[in-house]
């Protein structure tokens, strides 16, 4: 079984006759009302109480993962070295739960941007929310929950290992144990039922310092639902800028506004793009938003709306 669950940010109202989903707060509940043994988290925030008024939630997930650790469940929460010390985190620690902390910078001058939760060794959430009080409040958010999916969460157990084995280590090892290997890739993805659909996945990971023998990089996992595309591709992104912006300039980075446009044009692929806007958009989006349709203007077969 798999559910969708979503924050809509406060403020921001659909028609009636819009869709929903659960919400991700009651989702991330349901996970923890589930457990019986253990839950394993990777977040890269972790920032759940605070005086805001739209910071309830985060206090009452808070407060659920203390009571958890009461009940003597196994609970394992893997953070990117922080700033600051997280008080959530050192409060967990203290009533029981390991805490894992990987140097991300000291690997790629990265961070860990990873988000999700494996509980009982049996269900699992992937998505964009972090254990942060804003992602239940301010932020839009989308993520999936699976339910009773052991061999999924056979493959993501060994990326949650992957990124165990590196706590308080400065370097990756020449080599990575098999048991941290891929099971599923693009070439051998895993088939199953999901809400009685016929359906593949496979879990893929980033940067390529962490993909071990048959792990997909995420880049390739994109390229592989494009390529798979019959009939659309629908993208929801924070940003649309490919470009990287280093300290001191900027450089191209089009391979995915590539994939993209070669299958408007190529493939006829319907595309929609949801592009995040606010007054910290970078306003070369709107060029490369506006180069996008420019292609579409003269080609009969190619639909984009943004």
């Amino acid at each position: 079984r798999v559910a969708l669950v979503e924050n809509i940010p406060e403020g921001i109202n659909y028609s009636d006759s819009a869709p929903s989903h659960l919400s991700l707060f009651q989702g991330w509940m349901n996970l923890l009302n589930m457990a019986e043994k253990s839950v394993d988290i990777v977040s890269s925030q972790w920032d759940l109480n605070h005086s805001h008024p739209s910071a309830c939630q985060g206090q009452r997930l808070f407060e659920k993962l203390l009571e958890l650790t009461s009940r003597n469940i196994e609970i394992k929460l893997v953070s990117d070295i922080l700033p600051v010390e997280s008080k959530v985190l050192n409060d967990l620690k203290t009533k029981g739960a390991e805490v894992l902390y990987m140097n991300m910078s000291a690997y790629n001058e990265g961070r860990l941007q990873s988000s999700f939760w494996i509980v009982d060794k049996q269900h699992v959430y992937i998505g964009s929310a972090s254990l942060d009080w804003r992602s239940l409040g301010q932020m839009k958010e989308l993520g999936v929950i699976v339910y009773n999916c052991s061999c999924l969460v056979l493959d993501l157990q060994r990326i949650f290992a992957l990124y165990s084995s590196l706590r308080y280590k400065n370097k990756i090892p020449p080599s990575w144990s098999k048991r941290l290997y891929g099971v599923y890739d693009t070439q051998n993805k895993l088939t199953l039922q999901l809400n009685e659909t016929k359906s593949e996945a496979f879990v893929s990971n980033s940067p390529k310092l962490f993909c071990p023998k048959d792990r997909v990089l995420d880049i390739e996992a994109i390229y592989s639902v494009i390529d798979d595309a019959k009939q659309f591709v629908y993208i929801a992104v924070m940003d649309y800028l490919p470009i990287v912006i280093d300290t001191n300039a900027k450089r191209s980075w089009p391979y995915l506004d590539g994939k993209i446009r070669e299958a408007l044009v190529l493939r006829s692929i319907k595309v929609r793009l949801l592009i995040s806007f606010s007054r910290d958009t970078d306003p070369l989006t709107f060029n490369f938003v506006s180069s996008l349709k420019a292609i579409c203007t003269e080609v009969p077969s190619c639909s984009l709306k943004v």
